[in-house]
């Protein structure tokens, strides 16, 4: 399975020592803002577990980021696949979560673009997508950084959350090979 790196990072697949790490993350009900709720340990045990799965299907993910300096898990960044039911849909995704201490540092558009060389390079994707929740600004501004374009043609409410739920709606954004390239965008390797 892949292993990635940037300036800062080490990104890798999931492993059991991770298992604490990946549960406080969704404790944190800062970090979970954007979400319908925080995750206790069973809840978060289950996607730890999906995450794993992720790689062992498909050879890539949402990667742990580790900083080189130290071997500190700071949070998750990369490609998974996005199969639930929108226009769009199946896609590739790219994804980041950090710790909240870890935020403003740069190291999400670090790691994303160590993760949309590796969609682009040697995986040969044509197009990665990402979308989150109307109002979260953070990550919006993450995608720009990284030479993401808004696709409000693809915009949708997430159909595994309440019609009733003020986190349903979320915009997309989009990036192609051709603009990778076009972008001379650093490979974050």
């Amino acid at each position: 399975m892949s292993r990635l790196q940037s300036e800062r990072l080490i990104l890798r697949p999931w492993e059991e020592r991770d298992r604490d790490f990946w549960a406080d993350l969704n404790a944190d009900p800062e970090v979970m803002r954007f979400f319908e709720a925080t995750r206790d340990r069973r809840e978060s045990d289950i996607v730890f577990e999906r995450l794993r799965e992720h790689f062992a299907r498909n050879g890539f993910g949402f990667w742990v980021l580790e900083k080189k300096e130290d071997g500190t898990q700071i949070g998750f960044t990369g490609l998974h696949v996005a199969d639930f039911p929108a226009q769009f849909t199946p896609a590739i995704e790219i994804g980041w979560r950090l710790k909240r201490q870890e935020w403003k540092k740069g190291y999400a558009s670090e790691a994303a673009l160590a993760s949309l060389a590796h969609a682009f390079g040697p995986m040969g994707l044509e197009e990665v997508v990402s979308f989150a929740v109307e109002g979260n600004e953070a990550s919006f501004a993450v995608m720009r950084r990284i030479g993401m374009r808004r696709r409000p043609d693809l915009d949708f409410d997430h159909p595994y959350l309440p019609a009733h739920s003020p986190l349903r709606r979320h915009l997309t954004y989009a990036i192609t090979a051709a603009q990778w390239q076009e972008s001379e965008a650093p490979t974050g390797a």
